[in-house]
């Protein structure tokens, strides 16, 4: 795990590549929901929400699908470590699982949503090519911590893990950097979304669906080529079994709202005292 100092302040690359997509998606997401008229400062608001309910979410979501880390005897954490996600002895920050942020932390933005009197369908179209991108850049923090990669590899690109790491093979150094090719899938899916949000008119909630299966659909295949240990289901990874569901229930979506074919009111939007 890369760790600089300031001082004694200890700053952790993946925590850094975390709070940078986060960074990039609330600038991005702004400057689209502007473009449609919304009112300046609400994507800022709408994060300070959506952020502490994503965190609970993600590590919700990784306690759930990993259990067997904190509890039972062969347990290799404590099952207080399941809610230290800033400890040392844990998995830490490593431990947040990306559907039960998006889960949870689209909880936090309807509520804030409510607040300001703006539809969450509108919202959510204004933010799914930031979402894309803002992954994009998230998806380094597994660099830091040499994580979720893939099986053994000789391309320039391979990825050097230490020997002993889960996943490795004795004798062997360079792996797939899965998470650098779902780095590049969400980079690319973000771009595709803008070019299709302006080439369409895709309202209502349809744009934020395409995110849904296109990161689905990236997840899937990168997803089937990470070697360390998961949960799985008829052979599959339970986060490719994940995929498939939401894939399928985004693409019912889109067909469902194919009729929608008006513009979205933002709604009354209402600007908190003091805002500008």
């Amino acid at each position: 795990m890369e760790v600089w100092y300031l001082g004694p302040v200890p700053i952790r690359g993946y925590t850094v590549c975390i709070l940078l997509g986060i960074v990039v998606a609330v600038v991005i997401a702004e400057r689209r929901w502007r473009a449609r008229g919304g009112a300046p400062g609400t994507m800022l608001d709408l994060v300070t929400w959506g952020i502490p309910f994503g965190i609970v979410g993600a590590r919700l979501y990784h306690v759930i699908t990993d259990w067997q880390l904190y509890f039972g005897p062969d347990a290799p954490h404590r099952p207080i470590d399941a809610i230290l996600i800033w400890s040392d002895s844990g998995p830490g920050w490593r431990g947040l699982g990306v559907w039960g942020a998006i889960a949870l932390g689209a909880v936090g933005v309807w509520i804030a949503s409510r607040r300001r009197g703006i539809a969450l369908s509108a919202v959510a179209d204004a933010v799914a090519p930031a979402v894309a991108i803002g992954q994009a850049v998230g998806r380094w923090c597994n660099y830091f911590n040499q994580e979720l990669f893939g099986g053994p590899t000789d391309l320039p690109w391979g990825l050097e893990i230490e020997a002993g790491r889960p996943g490795t093979v004795p004798g062997v150094t360079t792996y797939h950097p899965t998470f650098l090719y779902e780095s590049l899938w969400n980079l690319a899916l973000g771009l595709a979304l803008i070019w299709i949000g302006r080439r369409f008119l895709l309202r209502h909630g349809r744009l934020f669906a395409l995110y849904v299966a296109g990161y689905t659909a990236g997840r899937f295949w990168i997803e089937g080529l990470r070697v360390d240990p998961a949960n799985e289901i008829l052979g599959m990874r339970l986060n490719q079994w994940t995929s498939i569901i939401l894939f399928l229930g985004a693409l019912a979506y889109v067909y469902l709202t194919r009729n929608k074919k008006s513009e979205e009111p933002l709604g009354a939007e209402r600007v908190p005292a003091g805002a500008k």
